[in-house]
């Protein structure tokens, strides 16, 4: 249970922080000072990528995740809340902006109905939305030079809100023994499976928006393959019929097509794939009531996945343990997207935060639909570091951007410029700290030192609770912009709601 971890925010000298990842048994890296691009920090040189003959050399090894804030139009438009995340992407520092945020190739592949997703209407609102963030980031450091800008397409799949924030319209590519059931999905239902020539077409779709990214000016593409969504499913899809499930060339058929069109289509469009990198069963909260916490979620433990076994569908993990990793077919994967498919970098991630946060996202506060963390959440950080530390030695050349770095806090730079400089990865990523801090990169960069402490992320999960609740997401205890907006309230009503419900569950 989270209280029972000491909090990252309490460990004031990197010496403390140290002596907790020991007491974990956990090794990191990590500097004792932030050190300036002046200074030579190894988070200012630059990363040069290069992928069918074309090169880039992205300015410096900080990247921003995509980060989508529930917050656009109906009809797939940026409103004023979206361009402001987008112009804080620009005036972050980071060199390298991963895909803005998840943009569907097609209406019915939306996460939430307030997406942005490719109709021809919505081409020009895309390119004031990538002018938005250039003109920032030119605004605030000079020029635009090394400033890589990409744009993520997705499906959601079995994880699809089109048309109504608190109703699940899945596509799935295959029936899940234990997702199905979490999910309410009738596993007797084929209607909602794709069928080949659905996924042709899909296929094509994401081609379609590719051009228009490159027409657009952005650098690259991201043919998103995490978090459980549907490129995500199709690396498990075991034992799905035909040309998309079965062996490792047949779930990673629908990978390889999409990029092999955009190659032909775009051949100058750099393709980028953020990969969850392994997978976990699902979790959800130990039911038994929790002694003086009522109102408080129990920790997380795995759902039954004793009746998949000794086959459980899962990638990355092994089939007959999926709490144990198993990193063989990833690493082929990767290596079939360095030697064969030319991508030309990676983004790698874990799990799901539907299904699994703790993996994906450690943090002390869970979200209202989540758990509290069965383990320290340091501990699911430098799991998901070590595995990128090994895929990075096991596919040398393939530039790879890393994740799980938020929950380190006031001690992320000093982590981040030392495993770049020891080669555990190319580029640090930030996701949820960017939108309480923008401009952390700028800070380190420039300064040396993060000179708005106030405005760490200490892993509230707002973010999450919102849109969970059919909210706009954003960071409402640390930006006056969300803090002082009239959702704050609807948040706090739908939290103390939560509460209330917790309370009668565990006087029952």
């Amino acid at each position: 249970m989270s209280d029972a971890y000491p909090r990252v925010g309490h460990l004031k000298t990197p010496e403390a922080f140290k002596a907790r990842l020991g007491e974990l048994g956990l090794h990191l890296p990590m500097d004792q000072t932030i050190i300036s691009r002046a200074d030579g920090s190894p988070m200012s040189q630059p990363m040069t990528l290069n992928a069918h003959g074309q090169t880039f050399t992205v300015g410096n090894r900080w990247c921003i995740h995509p980060m989508e804030g529930w917050d656009c139009t109906r009809e797939g438009k940026p409103t004023e809340h979206t361009t402001r995340r987008w112009k804080h992407f620009g005036l972050s520092g980071a060199k390298l902006i991963w895909g803005g945020e998840a943009f569907a190739v097609q209406h019915d592949g939306r996460a939430n109905p307030n997406q942005l997703f490719y109709t021809p209407d919505n081409v020009e609102p895309m390119r004031d939305l990538l002018r938005t963030l250039t003109d920032a980031h030119v605004e605030a450091f000079g020029s635009h030079d090394g400033l890589m800008v990409g744009l993520q397409l997705t499906h959601s799949g079995r994880f699809s809100r089109p048309n109504d924030k608190k109703k699940l319209e899945p596509r799935i590519a295959y029936h899940h023994p234990l997702l199905d059931a979490k999910f309410h999905i009738d596993p007797g239902d084929t209607a909602v499976v794709l069928t080949d020539d659905e996924i042709k077409r899909l296929i094509d779709n994401y081609i379609v928006s590719a051009k228009m990214a490159y027409d657009l000016g952005f650098h690259f593409v991201d043919v998103k393959h995490c978090h459980g969504y549907l490129g995500h499913e199709f690396l498990s899809a075991y034992d799905r019929p035909g040309e998309f499930g079965g062996d490792l060339m047949g779930r990673t058929n629908f990978l390889r097509r999409i990029i092999q069109g955009i190659r032909a289509e775009c051949p100058n469009l750099f393709v980028g794939v953020r990969l969850s990198l392994f997978d976990m069963p699902p979790h959800h909260p130990d039911p038994r009531p929790r002694k003086g916490s009522p109102g408080k979620l129990g920790p997380g433990v795995p759902d039954d996945f004793s009746g998949t076994l000794p086959s459980y569908p899962g990638f990355g993990c092994k089939r007959d343990n999926p709490l144990e990793l198993d990193l063989d077919e990833p690493i082929q994967l990767l290596e079939m997207m360095r030697d064969e498919l030319g991508v030309a970098m990676v983004n790698l991630s874990a799990g799901s935060p539907y299904y699994n946060p703790h993996i994906q996202r450690p943090a002390y506060f869970p979200p209202s639909d989540g758990y509290q963390p069965p383990e320290d959440p340091l501990v699911g950080c430098v799991r998901q570091i070590q595995a990128v530390r090994e895929v990075k030695q096991r596919v040398p050349g393939l530039p790879i951007v890393g994740t799980a770095y938020t929950y380190f806090q006031e001690w992320l730079p000093h982590v981040a410029q030392a495993v770049v400089r020891d080669g555990w990865v190319d580029s640090v990523g930030l996701g949820r700290m960017v939108l309480s801090y923008p401009d952390m990169p700028a800070d380190c960069e420039l300064f040396g030192e993060l000179r708005r402490a106030k405005q760490i992320c200490r892993t509230f999960s707002d973010c999450t609770t919102a849109p969970r609740n059919g909210i706009i997401s954003g960071c409402y205890p640390l930006d006056d912009f969300y803090k002082k907006s009239t959702e704050q309230k609807d948040l706090n009503d739908a939290k103390a709601a939560l509460r209330e419900r917790l309370k009668v569950l565990s006087q029952e």
